[in-house]
């Protein structure tokens, strides 16, 4: 491939390298097995006849040796004519030497009866040729030799992904091409907003003039920011096909190695290889993995990755006006990131990649399904009013997981039923056989009734589902309530419904057996993590007053959380804790007297779930209509 800036000059960045040790072991593994091959050759070549010592002397008295050669104890030689004739009748393949030892008792009269019978004598010192026993004091050290260059050219490979013994500094960034690259902005539905500002970044690289004529400067970075699967490293790939300048991409992870500096000199060359192609674009994924905050947590900190960071942040504050070098990055964790990434003049722009809402998700399962064979009955218009939550990674997974169990199902479309059971499969889990008693059963049916009477009654609560008693994942039975519309921000009633539902399988436990079991743990962890939230960082709670707190709080760093001073004193930790205890047991009160009022609607439930397993909201709504249907408005 050439390189399309300079034609006809080959592009470094898309072929590796040859490693030079892998070639010198080559060379060296060959030359040992030649010299082997010519050991076996000369070892091998002629054939000798092995004669008692006996024969031999016998022969010789025959006058049917010729001549013989005297090593230490063995004694060859050569037939003569008449020797060879006899010798080949008996063993039945010709052969004209011979080899024999002599036996551990000295014979004197060997020498003068050879003399007698005129057979020529030869002596060797050795056993071998000189050049054979050459080749057996080398040939060890040659293999040796051989197998620390295979080795070391190996190890060499696998730290430069390819490059030779001095490439470690290298930049390990891929060059992308446009006209290689199969992702487009087409194919990037839901973040219409994020592509927008893609498209005037691109439309900078491109023309820049048209913006330095208003006094317009390109910005030196931009940040992508959202959830693990929102699109950003689909939006950078997508970014690569859309624009006509050199696209560098290299994962954050990639400028670590095992030796000190490598990664800052790996900045350095990546930096300088886009100066020169620029306008040019970097693609940095997964940013938190070398930018964290410096100095945060117990145990110190890391001197490789802050190497390497502190020669990002140099390398971007020495882009010049006019070298147009854009650095583009991805992270899912902008809060651990250090301040000094962020400021202006690094990373001049964030985009907020979200989670998609309804439309969104309606233009990214029509993306995705355009390769897919779909039945009539798909709707996904429908499909995506009930997949509220999922990111673009997760639609993609929804319609992989339908193709799949149509595949299995040997069908030739994508029916309705087979999204219905690829989206149970990742919303409730894999289906699992689970051997429950029939008391256990029942206790499940129950605990899962109880969230869905709450559910269906509580006026705030999201809409029930489904309801099911086959265990899926890790739980034995699933209550599922699907949000009539995307929420970005919830009210205190809609939170205490909420844990109402939550308590509500818990309660129905204690209403039916007078006591309760493990199944609860999940709910209650949840209910208090929520309640805990609300009073102490929304400031929904009379008694402790409008206070943000922080309580509840994740810390992604071991010893942040200790060393920040206190917010709030042990009296008012107190009346926090009070608070969380009292509300929690005053929402299971009345969770246990609203399903005591309910208790024929709750019997009924739990025996219809027990019958049939699985319960949709139709057959909900029958089940609790029949039993006395008193819905609050």
């Amino acid at each position: 491939m050439t390189n399309p800036n300079e034609p006809g000059k080959p592009d470094n960045n898309d072929k590796p390298q040859p490693a030079i040790p892998n070639q010198y072991s080559f060379l060296w593994l060959s030359a040992a097995f030649f010299l082997m091959f010519l050991w076996l050759q000369d070892t091998g070549r002629s054939q000798q006849q092995e004669l008692a010592y006996s024969e031999f002397k016998e022969a010789v008295l025959n006058g049917q040796v010729q001549e013989v050669t005297l090593r230490n104890e063995e004694i060859r030689g050569r037939f003569t004519e008449a020797g060879a004739a006899r010798f080949s009748s008996d063993t039945g393949r010709s052969t004209e030497n011979f080899l024999t030892l002599r036996p551990p008792v000295d014979d004197p009269d060997l020498l003068s009866l050879l003399e007698r019978q005129e057979v020529v004598i030869r002596g060797a010192p050795s056993g071998r040729p000189w050049w054979q026993d050459l080749i057996l004091g080398f040939l060890p050290w040659i293999l040796l030799l051989a197998l620390m260059f295979w080795f070391w050219g190996a190890a060499q490979k696998r730290m430069t992904q390819g490059g030779g013994p001095f490439d470690y500094a290298k930049s390990r960034a891929r060059r992308a091409r446009k006209e290689t690259s199969t992702t487009t902005l087409d194919d990037v539905a839901g973040i219409e907003s994020a592509k927008r500002d893609i498209a005037e970044i691109i439309d900078f690289l491109k023309s820049p003039e048209k913006y330095r004529r208003l006094g317009a400067v390109m910005p030196k970075g931009v940040l992508l920011v959202g959830p693990p699967g929102t699109g950003k490293t689909l939006l950078a790939r997508a970014i690569a096909g859309e624009a006509e300048v050199p696209f560098f991409s290299i994962s954050a992870s990639e400028f670590i190695e095992m030796f000190v500096g490598v990664g800052a000199a790996r900045v350095r060359d990546m930096f300088q290889n886009a100066r020169k192609e620029a306008p040019a674009l970097i693609f940095i994924d997964e940013l938190d993995a070398i930018g964290r905050s410096r100095g945060a947590g117990l145990g110190g900190g890391h001197d490789e990755r802050e190497q390497t960071l502190n020669q990002i942040l140099t390398e971007m504050d020495g882009f010049e006006a006019h070298e147009n070098v854009l650095v583009l990055a991805a992270t899912n964790r902008p809060d651990v990131l250090d301040s000094a990434l962020l400021r202006p003049g690094r990373f001049d722009r964030k985009i907020t990649l979200d989670r998609p809402h309804k439309e969104a998700r309606e233009a990214i399962l029509k993306v995705h399904v355009r390769k897919v064979p779909l039945a009539a009955d798909v709707d996904l218009a429908q499909l995506s009013a009930r997949t509220t939550g999922f990111s673009g990674a997760d639609l993609k997974n929804l319609v992989n997981e339908a193709a799949l169990t149509a595949a299995r199902e040997n069908l030739d479309e994508v029916n309705a039923h087979c999204f219905e059971q690829a989206r149970d499969r990742l919303i409730l889990g894999e289906e699992r056989d689970a051997q429950l008693t029939p008391e256990e059963r029942e206790v499940v049916a129950y605990h899962e009734c109880g969230h869905a009477i709450m559910a269906y009654y509580m006026p705030k609560a999201d809409p029930l589902t489904k309801i099911t008693i086959i265990p899926h994942g890790m739980a034995m039975g699933v209550t599922e309530q699907t949000p009539r519309e995307d929420k970005y921000n919830y009210t205190e009633s809609y939170l205490r419904d909420r844990i109402k539902v939550m308590l509500g399988g818990r309660s129905a436990e204690k209403i039916i057996y007078g006591e309760v079991s493990t199944g609860a743990q999940n709910d209650l962890k949840e209910a208090t993590k929520l309640l805990r939230r609300m009073i102490g960082q929304w400031g929904m709670s009379e008694k402790v007053g409008p206070l943000g707190l922080g309580i509840g709080e994740e810390h992604v760093f071991l010893g942040r959380e200790m060393g920040a001073p206190r917010e709030y004193s042990e009296k008012l930790a107190d009346l926090i804790d009070s608070e969380i205890q009292s509300q929690l047991m005053d929402l299971e009160s009345y969770t246990v007297n609203f399903l005591k009022e309910h208790r024929k609607e709750l019997d009924a439930l739990a025996k219809a779930v027990m019958k049939h397993e699985t319960l949709s909201t139709e057959e909900i709504t029958e089940v609790l209509s029949k039993a006395g249907d008193r819905k609050i408005a």
